[in-house]
């Protein structure tokens, strides 16, 4: 089981996602207010704590929202789990689309540190039940017979 750390959001495609705290989870668009919502497969980007601060050991100063993620769950290791996988978090569901990006190298997290975790570690997915999901909400796997440790 997750914990959320951060829901980030952006009015604007291009603009680094801000800690909302919170955020509407429509069923087949996305995040309520949020640049990247819409009809395809990438509604929702989730990114673990775990790298992110592994990211931040290494130097980087970044914060939550600043490699465009939507989520930011602790306690879940998004790039082992396989496409297709569903996460709930109280009445949201999400399906597992798509694992990592092809970087584009002009992000400023790339041109300063010369790396950016987002195209390995991040992934996309759709909303398959809409809801609300609040900072310090429980996530789960619930397609994954696997279990998600960072111990």
């Amino acid at each position: 089981m997750g914990k959320v750390m951060a829901v980030c959001t952006s009015p604007a495609k291009g603009t680094q996602k801000q800690n909302a705290g919170e955020g509407i989870f429509i069923e087949d668009y996305g995040i309520q207010g949020d640049a990247h919502a819409g009809k395809w497969h990438r509604q929702v980007s989730l990114l673990s704590y775990e790298k992110i601060q592994g990211f931040r050991e290494r130097g980087a100063e970044v914060e939550d929202g600043a490699f465009g993620e939507n989520l930011v769950v602790k306690g879940i290791d998004f790039r082992s789990l396989p496409v297709g996988t569903r996460l709930s978090c109280g009445d949201v569901v999400l399906e597992i689309t798509q694992i990592g990006k092809e970087c584009h190298h002009g992000c400023q997290i790339f041109q300063k540190m010369g790396d950016c975790i987002m195209p390995r570690e991040g992934v996309f997915a759709r909303v398959i039940r809409g809801g609300t999901i609040r900072t310090g909400d429980d996530m789960k796997v619930e397609q994954n017979d696997e279990k998600q440790s960072f111990s």
